[in-house]
């Protein structure tokens, strides 16, 4: 009598309603539980890893899934349901059956020995707080790897070519056996090629690439912020066997101002003014970003911590024509020497001045540090 199968669902562990993403995590669960490389010689859990293997192949499957839901297993037909191993499952798991374990290119899936695009390459570039606002056209200096111009990338010296890798016939891939997988391993012999380079050229050593210093020159757009990132079209490593090149990505870090602060477009300033000026009003010359100095109004009666906005005197908005705002932060500087003359004018205006006004908020302020200082 033959075994009677399980429910696929049951199988996996997951509601007949569950999601795509549902049933493809629990697979993977499961694949990396009962996996022959985590229990060598287990039977038992080779037919728990065939078992979950099977299941994943139909619920997987839109079509196989509607047919099972209505009619279980004998509306998969007698193929489907023999308990037959299906390897073409685990091609959308290759980092877990595959790099995971170590085996590399799995159940004759193709070995990267063809062309490869190129490496992306990443420029760290330190530019100050001025050029960030107005922009900058900064000259790049980087190794990288190119393909040979002797031999055009083919490793051969010029006047022959590479030859066909006898071993793995061209494939770059040797298949074996490993319990009932049949794994595939990069050839030893080309290295994945797939080719063999009899007579390599002298100028890369029959690599088909070189390590060469590239000068660039790239435009910085005004605006950018620390951690501004440019990605440079085919300017990253030549790929490998004619593959196209990777690409360059410039990260942009922004120096610190000695005055300003920003905030987005926004730029932020601290502005000293005396207690005279804080009480009557004044106009404050205030330093801008380009050299200049804005004319700001200062009214009476100001108080420290306030703050006095000046339009369109921030930074460049990246990708537009805007630009923020500068936003002037009051600082009432208390003298802390006076002389005699400057102390009788302090003594005389505190005896007119009316006692200050405690409100609310400060009250409560009051309240709380007369609670610390107590206890």
């Amino acid at each position: 009598m033959s075994k009677q199968k399980r429910d696929y669902y049951e199988v996996l562990g997951v509601p007949r309603n569950a999601s795509d993403q549902e049933i493809k995590s629990a697979y993977r669960k499961l694949a990396l539980k009962y996996h022959p490389d985590r229990n060598p010689g287990d039977k038992q859990a080779e037919e728990h890893f065939k078992e979950a293997a099977e299941a994943y192949a139909v619920v997987s499957d839109g079509d196989k899934r509607k047919r099972y839901d209505a009619y279980g297993h004998a509306g998969l037909g007698a193929s489907a349901t023999a308990g037959g191993f299906d390897p073409s499952v685990f091609s959308d798991f290759s980092d877990i059956l595959g790099d995971f374990f170590g085996f590399g290119d799995l159940f004759g899936r193709r070995a990267r020995g063809g062309p490869r695009r190129g490496s992306d390459l990443r420029y760290n570039l330190e530019i100050s707080f001025e050029d960030a606002a107005s922009g900058t056209e900064p000259s790049l200096r980087f190794p990288r790897v190119e393909n040979c111009t002797g031999c055009g990338g083919s490793g051969a010296a010029p006047g022959s070519k590479p030859e066909t890798c006898a071993t793995c016939h061209g494939q770059g891939q040797v298949s074996f056996q490993q319990g009932f997988f049949t794994v595939a391993r990069a050839c030893s012999r080309c290295h994945g090629t797939g080719r063999i380079v009899s007579k390599p050229c002298e100028s890369c050593s029959g690599q088909g690439q070189r390590s060469v210093e590239r000068t660039l020159q790239i435009k910085i757009p005004a605006g950018v912020d620390t951690g501004s990132q440019l990605r440079i079209s085919g300017e990253g490593e030549g790929g490998a066997a004619g593959g196209p090149p990777g690409d360059l990505y410039v990260v942009v870090h922004v120096g610190e101002h000695s005055f300003f602060r920003r905030e987005g477009a926004h730029l932020i300033c601290e502005m000293p003014v005396t207690v005279a000026q804080a009480a009557l009003g004044a106009t404050l010359e205030v330093p801008t970003l380009g050299g200049g100095k804005a004319k700001v109004p200062l009214p009476e009666g100001t108080q420290p911590g306030a703050v006095l906005r000046v339009r369109g005197q921030g930074f460049p908005q990246l990708g537009s024509r805007g630009r923020g705002d500068l936003h002037v932060v009051v600082r009432v500087v208390v003298p802390h020497k006076l002389n005699a003359e400057q102390k009788k004018a302090f003594e005389q205006l505190g005896k007119i001045l009316p006692p200050a006004e405690i409100k609310e908020k400060d009250r409560t302020l009051f309240d709380r540090m007369k609670d610390i200082l107590s206890s």
